[in-house]
């Protein structure tokens, strides 16, 4: 820099107030990352369900904001949009929540109902097993579900089922598939839609939770999304392709959703705390060295001179403040991850993302920090 690292030396002469000053920043990083990994693990965990299927369209109500919410579709809109020529096949998607009491604890699993002889529409994993599901009563479960044991969901073989009691019925699951819990249930559940109906006796073959989709190969699905929307006679239909169906309830569930507002807003926090933290300690330390300041403004320094020592503390605090705080949200997001199940992780983009925020923030506290020293008189601070 072509001097003496002013801001350097002036940070390590109180060595007290520098640790507390790095501890502040370090504190606010980890509010970042913790919030910052709780929305991402609610993006995650959002579109897992979206994952178990194979699917180009789907066609839901209009109220249908998430995969697991919203009005029953009429089965006839499934049989015109196959007059369209780039619809092969369809599938009703029934959707509900099955309680699993496991005595101390209880499971929720979000249950959904499908044809187990079109394993055309599950994701390959399901459909090496889906052949079990046409025996009436029989499920595959997640076997990373909350509150499941991993060495019992390991023991799930065809030979070796597990039975359990919901509803009034019995369920025995033949096989498993990766999963995991989320933030509206701690667990899947595959059965075929005739063993959903049955648990669910209020409910209709012909009013599925949605209608999938799939077009010949090659086929955009936006072209065949605008044919249908012209096709299909009730207009308060959703009608989207599947990954714009994904996309938009990732969205909806970080914007409308409270918990995603709560999660945006503690990122805000935390970079607030970082800012004011950063902020306080570099006035002080203005204020201290005030006089030296001066002297310096008096023989002839510009305001540039001033903000760059100013700047090189900001950027210190936040470079060195960044390494205990990223490994201390790991550490939180670790524990968490473990205690309930939800993807929680500190992703390279994530971290890049919150280091080159902290550092921008910091330079930003010590550009305010410096106000003081534009407008001070040599002659006044004798």
């Amino acid at each position: 820099m072509g001097r003496l690292p002013i801001g350097w030396l002036q940070l390590v002469h109180q060595r007290g107030r520098f640790a507390a000053a790095l501890s502040g920043v370090a504190f606010a990083n980890v509010l970042v990352f913790v919030q910052l990994g709780l929305m991402s693990s609610m993006s995650v965990s959002t579109q897992r369900p979206y994952e178990l299927f194979h699917v180009d369209v789907m066609i839901s109500a209009g109220n249908a904001n998430t995969l697991t919410g919203g009005s029953n579709v009429a089965r006839q809109w499934m049989l015109q949009a196959l007059a369209d020529p780039d619809v092969v096949d369809g599938m009703g998607l029934f959707v509900a929540n099955v309680p699993w009491d496991r005595g101390e604890t209880d499971i929720s699993l979000t249950t959904f109902g499908i044809d187990p002889f079109r394993p055309q529409f599950v994701a390959p994993e399901i459909a090496a097993d889906i052949n079990v599901l046409q025996v009436q009563g029989a499920a595959l479960l997640d076997r990373l579900a909350r509150g499941l044991p991993r060495e019992e969901a390991a023991a799930i073989r065809l030979q070796t089922p597990l039975s359990f009691e919901t509803q009034g019925r019995t369920l025995t699951v033949y096989g498993t598939f990766a999963g995991g819990g989320g933030f509206g249930g701690d667990g899947y559940l595959l059965v075929s839609d005739q063993t959903l109906l049955s648990l669910f006796p209020a409910r209709r073959s012909g009013a599925p939770d949605h209608i999938l989709l799939r077009l010949t190969p090659g086929a955009q699905p936006d072209e065949v999304v605008i044919r249908l929307r012209k096709m299909i006679a009730d207009p308060t239909l959703r009608i989207r392709s599947y990954s714009d169906a994904m996309a938009e309830e990732v969205q909806f569930q970080q914007t409308q959703r409270p918990t995603g507002v709560i999660f945006g807003f503690g990122v805000l926090i935390g970079v607030l705390v970082g800012i004011v933290i950063v902020f306080q300690v570099l006035s002080a330390d203005v204020a201290d060295h005030l006089r030296e300041y001066a002297t310096f403004k008096a023989m002839g320094y510009g305001q540039s001179f001033f903000l760059g020592v100013v700047v090189e503390e900001a950027v210190i605090l936040g470079v060195l403040g960044f390494i205990p705080g990223v490994l201390a949200g790991w550490g939180i997001l670790t524990l968490m991850a473990k205690v309930t199940t939800l993807p929680l992780f500190i992703s390279l983009g994530m971290a890049v993302t919150v280091f080159v925020g902290t550092v921008v923030f910091s330079a930003l506290s010590g550009v305010i920090a410096t106000r003081r020293l534009a407008s001070a008189d040599p002659a006044d601070l004798f």
